[in-house]
């Protein structure tokens, strides 16, 4: 359905690694928060997302207490930071919390993901998907029963176009439990959507993860994005290192994958010629003569009879001499 324009699309999740580094650097939320935005479009990300409204399950590790909601960025802060993000051509993509974070926000918002806790929330499902806008769906530890019936409940509201997104509820995620065949799944599954993967597992250094999830069909990409990942809580986070490499891989494999269906190359055309094989006389064969399996054999190049058609060439009667090594054609033939 092509719920964006650029494949693969790459989402930096900033929450809720920017109160950390405010925190660590003590620095004000908001300037973080455009740090990390500016950094993420230097390094070819596409889109930030925030989760608004979220301050019970902040990732912070902290001596001191958590944050509280009081912590928070505004909804004035969001402003800022959706006009900052049209200022440098990214996607502005919010988690939002509850109803009042929609209703205050969507004027600003590019598109909305709805969290895996909110997967089965079929009225605020609704809620969200009245703002006819783009939808990003978790479907974390989601049946296919349960992704149905969310699709139903957008649908019944909005006719935009929707991405569903494979992850893992575990932080960070274990290799084992990455699970990415999954991707496939969903892919056969809602063959209409744009299929997608939030990464959870913590980043190798070639970037395997998100590089596979990629090659298995995943066209929308999202992981979180930090500037320090010894930061604590920030382990599962890419920094701008990582996306440069998972931008070279997949240019990588656009060269190499090319074309799904299987048919000869031109690359290939000038070896088709001369390494496959023709049917030629093993003998001088006169005019006048009927050809037979024993009169012949298969030579290279491949630019005379194949010998996949050796049925309409033994029984045929020869119209002129045929010298010992040479192709037969049909012309010599009746």
């Amino acid at each position: 359905m092509n719920i964006f324009k650029k494949y693969p699309f790459l989402i930096a999740e900033i929450s809720f690694n920017f109160y950390d580094l405010a925190r660590k650097d003590e620095s004000p939320y908001l300037d973080v928060a455009k740090l990390l935005i500016k950094k993420a479009r230097d390094c070819s990300i596409n889109a930030v997302d925030f989760h608004v409204g979220d301050s019970e399950f902040l990732h912070c590790k902290f001596e001191e207490d958590s944050l509280s909601p009081s912590d928070e960025l505004s909804y004035e802060d969001y402003m800022q930071i959706s006009g900052y993000c049209k200022e440098l051509g990214l996607v502005f993509i919010i988690t939002p919390s509850d109803y009042d974070d929609v209703d205050n926000l969507d004027e600003y918002v590019d598109a909305y993901k709805i969290a895996s806790s909110d997967l089965t929330n079929i009225p605020f499902i609704r809620h969200v998907s009245s703002k006819n806008k783009p939808i990003i769906l978790s479907t974390a530890a989601a049946t296919i029963k349960e992704i149905k019936d969310a699709i139903d409940a957008i649908e019944d509201e909005s006719n935009f176009k929707i991405a569903l997104m494979h992850s893992v509820l575990s932080y960070p995620t274990s290799l084992e439990d990455a699970n990415l065949l999954m991707i496939k799944d969903l892919a056969e599954s809602f063959a209409d959507y744009d299929i997608g993967y939030c990464d959870y597992t913590i980043p190798d250094k070639n970037m395997f993860v998100l590089t596979t999830a990629y090659n298995y069909g995943a066209v929308v990409l999202e992981k979180y994005f930090t500037l320090d990942k010894s930061s604590e809580g920030h382990e599962f986070s890419m920094d701008e290192e990582d996306v440069y490499i998972f931008r070279l891989n997949t240019q990588v494999l656009s060269k190499i994958n090319g074309f799904r269906n299987k048919q000869p190359l031109i690359c290939e055309s000038f070896s088709r010629r001369n390494v496959r094989k023709s049917i030629v006389a093993k003998r001088d064969i006169k005019k006048g003569e009927t050809i037979e399996i024993s009169d012949i054999e298969f030579k290279k190049p491949g630019t005379g009879i194949s010998p996949s058609d050796i049925d309409e060439v033994v029984g045929k009667v020869t119209i002129e001499d045929i010298e010992k090594g040479s192709l037969l054609n049909y012309d010599v033939l009746s």
